[in-house]
Parts: C-alpha cells; structure tokens; sequence
C-alpha cells in the first residue's frame, strides 16, 4: 500500500467504491471496477471489499495494485 494516499475530494458526504475507483481513474469503467472488486483485489481501511456499492466516507482509504487514494469530502472541511 502507498504510504501517503493521495486525495480524492467529492462533493457529499460518501461515494460507491466502484465510482471512486472511476473518479481516481484506478480503472476505465464500471466493468473493470466490478472485475477487481470482485476478485479480490481492492482493499478498504488495510480489508478486502467484494461490494462495488461499498459507501465510503470523509477519511476511507482505498487501495489498488499499489495505488491508494484517502476519500475527502468538502462537508467535512
């Protein structure tokens, strides 16, 4: 895992994992996140995620074949 994630800033309060994977361009669709998610390979808070429809919020970190981004909502700034 990278050891400083890097920023991904959305306008609520959460976001779908599968969304935020498009978002921080770790994939190129919805496809390609639901093939990662489902095989395991996509880890939440350091614990691997199955559910693209995981809702993450202001603090989550995702990581990704090396890549990580921590999710920052502008509620909470």
């Amino acid at each position: 895992m990278s050891t400083d994630p890097e920023p991904l800033s959305i306008r609520d309060d959460m976001i779908r994992l599968g969304q935020a994977m498009k978002l921080a361009n770790l994939v190129e669709d919805g496809a390609d996140a639901r093939a990662v998610i489902d095989a395991g390979l996509v880890h939440v808070n350091g614990t691997p995620e199955m559910r693209r429809g995981h809702q993450l919020r202001h603090g989550d970190v995702v990581d990704y074949s090396g890549e990580a981004f921590k999710v920052v909502s502008a509620l909470q700034q």
